[in-house]
C-alpha cells in the first residue's frame, strides 16, 4: 500500500542541557568528493513521485555525485525521463542513463547525475544469461574521476557473476593503467561474502560499508556498494555511512533501499 506523507511545519527541537541530536546531518570532511549510491525503484515504490523528496534529501547529504539504479525513461509506467527530473531537482546537474533494457514503450536502466562536467560516456551492455533481464552499466568520466552505476541480477548469481566480470573487464580496458580513479557504485543484488564480492575483489576494493541497505523500512540485509578500481590512481577515504534520518524526506517512501555515501579525497 503506497503511503501518504505529511510534512508538518513550525516544530523545532528543544535544545536542552544534554543536547539533540541534530538528525539528518552527516558532516563531509573539507575538501571530500561525496560519492552516493542509491537504487530509486522509479521514485515510486511508497508515492507516486518521490524525485523532489530524493533531491531534498540528496541536496541534504550534500552529495557530490550520484549512481542511481532503477530509472524509467518515457514509458507507460512513467513518461517522464527520471534521470533528467532528478537532476534539474538538483539544480541543473548533468547526467546520462543507460538503457538495459526496452520497456512498456520507453526504456528502463540506471544512471549517473554529476555538477561536474562529463568528458565521456559509455553505456557497457551486461548479459542476461540464465538472470532475469538484460541490465547495464552507465560509465560517466569528469576531469577528475570516473564514476560506474549497475544494478546486478537478483535470481541468478551465474549471472551476476558474469555480469561483474563483464563491467571489470570493459572498465580494466580502459582504465586499468589511468591515475584517475574509477568508482563502481550499485544495488548488486549480493551480500559481502556472496562469489559476486569475491569475483569483484579480485580487480576492485571496496570502500563503502558493508552496513544493511535493504529494505529500507527495517535493512536487514547489504547489498548496495561502491568499490574503487585498483588502478593506478591514489585516493584517500576519509568517510562513509548508510543515512537513515533525513530532515527532508523520509527513507521508508522514498525508495526500498537505503542511500549509501563515500568520501574521498583524490590525490
Amino acid at each position: 500500500m503506497k503511503r501518504t506523507v505529511l510534512i508538518v511545519t513550525g516544530l523545532a527541537c528543544l535544545v536542552l542541557a544534554a543536547g539533540c541530536k541534530d538528525k539528518g546531518a552527516y558532516p563531509k570532511p573539507k575538501g571530500a568528493l561525496r560519492i552516493v549510491q542509491y537504487n530509486v525503484g522509479v521514485f515510486s515504490k511508497e508515492i507516486d513521485n518521490s524525485i523532489p523528496m530524493v533531491a531534498a534529501m540528496m541536496s541534504e547529504l550534500r552529495a557530490d555525485a550520484l549512481s542511481l539504479n532503477e530509472l524509467d525513461s518515457c514509458n507507460t509506467r512513467h513518461a517522464n525521463h527520471q534521470a533528467s527530473d532528478l537532476a534539474a531537482e538538483m539544480g541543473g546537474w548533468n547526467y546520462r542513463f543507460s538503457r538495459a533494457m526496452p520497456y512498456r514503450e520507453g526504456a528502463y536502466g540506471v544512471g549517473v547525475a554529476v555538477p561536474d562536467e562529463i568528458l565521456g560516456h559509455m553505456t557497457v551492455a551486461l548479459p542476461k544469461d540464465s538472470g532475469s533481464e538484460p541490465r547495464a552499466c552507465c560509465v560517466v568520466e569528469t576531469p577528475r574521476y570516473v564514476l560506474a552505476s549497475t544494478h546486478l541480477d537478483h535470481r541468478s548469481t551465474e549471472a551476476a557473476v558474469l555480469q561483474a566480470k563483464t563491467i571489470t573487464d570493459a572498465l580494466k580496458s580502459r582504465y586499468g593503467d589511468s591515475d584517475k580513479p574509477v568508482f563502481l557504485a550499485g544495488d548488486l543484488n549480493s551480500l559481502p561474502g556472496s562469489e559476486v564480492l569475491s569475483t569483484l575483489k579480485k580487480d576492485w576494493t571496496v570502500l563503502s560499508l558493508e552496513d544493511n541497505t535493504y529494505p529500507s523500512d527495517g535493512a536487514n540485509i547489504c547489498i548496495d556498494y561502491i568499490l574503487r578500481l585498483d588502478n593506478k590512481a591514489k585516493i584517500e577515504v576519509v568517510g562513509a555511512g548508510v543515512p537513515a534520518e533525513f530532515k527532508s524526506g523520509d527513507v521508508a517512501v522514498a525508495s526500498d533501499h537505503l542511500p549509501i555515501y563515500l568520501d574521498v579525497k583524490i590525490k
